[in-house]
């Protein structure tokens, strides 16, 4: 039927044609970039388009490939050339995350209940000194209980 949305890999492929995607796939693998970010990135990117549980399959051969070229390191390490590199794979990396922060965070504040979440947050973390894990943990849960509210 035309019009009639795709599902399984197809919607897969078809999200994963989008430039930002794309995009982030590259920086992925080749940076090695901490893993909640790409999740945290992709997983919004590609909810777009409607992917929500596709995310280990798009991640596996990342760190698979992580894995395999960990004897290598101490090579690359030794390598003038390399190291100047990775310091270049690292800033842009870095960048990268701060740029993927402030797009979040522009979406995730947008709404009184994002904003409350996150002062509570910052206060917990600063003043309590709670633990992150547990933050993401309490923050996953409140999503949770406000998908039902809604």
């Amino acid at each position: 039927m035309p019009g009639e949305r795709p599902k399984g890999f197809k919607l897969l492929k078809a999200a994963l044609q989008t430039r930002k995607a794309a995009t982030m796939l590259a920086f992925g693998f080749s940076s090695g970039l901490p893993f909640s970010l790409l999740v945290g990135t992709l997983t919004a990117w590609l909810g777009e388009v409607g992917v929500k549980l596709a995310t280990i399959g798009i991640f596996l051969p990342a760190f698979l490939f992580v894995a395999a070229s960990g004897p290598l390191l101490p090579r690359v390490r030794r390598s003038a050339g390399a190291r100047a590199a990775l310091d270049g794979v690292n800033v842009a990396s870095l960048a990268l995350m701060a740029a993927v922060t402030i797009q979040l965070a522009r979406s995730a504040l947008a709404e009184p209940a994002g904003l409350a979440l996150a002062t509570a947050s910052a206060v917990a973390l600063i003043r309590f000194r709670v633990s992150a894990a547990w933050l993401v943990l309490a923050g996953a849960l409140l999503g949770l209980v406000a998908s039902f509210v809604r």
